[in-house]
């Protein structure tokens, strides 16, 4: 506890001593606590623990800032949220704390959630990431019944959304264009829950499988004294096999 005092205390100082921390606010720092988090999903991927720990000291740190701003609003103080966040951690583990089995304790949460819900829509940020947020608001659509079936119906709905883009496409409003790209997007999402798929898992693995094969470019282009954009399409596509070849060499188990 003493460290967590001292730490408090550093906090407190450098919003009243330093003019870049003390002119920050809850809305300013939103992107920093977006920054942090995604720093420490990397370490975490990396399973690199010391970089595990530096980030972990990062996103708590916003915390901290976050409570030093509140507290000087009189709203609430860093106590405040340990003390609620202890009383919740409790609340939703009475089966450790008390004598119900875990399955009653995890019924009795979710229908507590939805009681205080006036749609089941309810609680899911809106600052999520798009696909996470899509999702989520999917499966809780699904609560009510509106869902598919099955994943036929899916690839069927996802067609009628590719048909509607290219009709779009053709007229060439582009108010229309993302409207369409966005419900492809949609179905798309709709097919990875259907599949038991986390689709912005599944995106950033394609986005690092391209980053691997590009980056096999960029180094077989410069072996070869050549840079990527003076290269013919031609040249660039015989890249992008050989880089996928080899990437499925190096990863056995990638189907792409």
């Amino acid at each position: 506890m003493d460290e967590i005092k001292a730490l408090l205390d550093v906090v407190e100082r450098i919003r009243r001593e330093c003019p870049w921390d003390r002119s920050q606010t809850h809305e300013s720092l939103k992107k920093y606590l977006i920054e942090e988090t995604y720093e420490l999903l990397d370490a975490i991927d990396k399973k690199d623990d010391k970089a595990l720990l530096e980030e972990l000291g990062d996103v708590f740190l916003q915390v901290l800032i976050h409570s030093q701003i509140a507290k000087e609003r009189g709203a609430f103080t860093f106590y405040h949220v340990v003390k609620h966040l202890k009383e919740k951690l409790v609340e939703r583990h009475p089966h450790v704390f008390g004598c119900e089995p875990a399955h009653e304790v995890l019924k009795k949460w979710e229908e507590k959630k939805v009681k205080n819900r006036e749609s089941v829509l309810d609680g899911i940020p809106k600052n999520m990431p798009a696909l996470m947020r899509s999702q989520k608001l999917q499966d809780r659509a699904s609560l009510v019944g509106f869902d598919f079936e099955n994943t036929d119906q899916v690839l069927e709905k996802l067609q009628e959304e590719i048909q509607e883009l290219k009709e779009a496409l053709k007229e060439g409003n582009r108010e229309n264009i993302e409207h369409e790209v966005g419900d492809v997007l949609t179905a798309v999402v709709e097919l990875c829950r259907l599949l038991k798929l986390d689709a912005e898992m599944a995106l950033q693995k394609a986005n690092d499988r391209f980053e691997r094969r590009f980056r096999y470019m960029e180094e077989k282009a410069k072996q070869m004294g050549r840079e990527l954009k003076s290269m013919s399409l031609e040249e660039t596509d015989a890249l992008w096999l050989e880089a996928k070849k080899f990437d499925k060499d190096e990863t056995p188990n990638s189907r792409r």
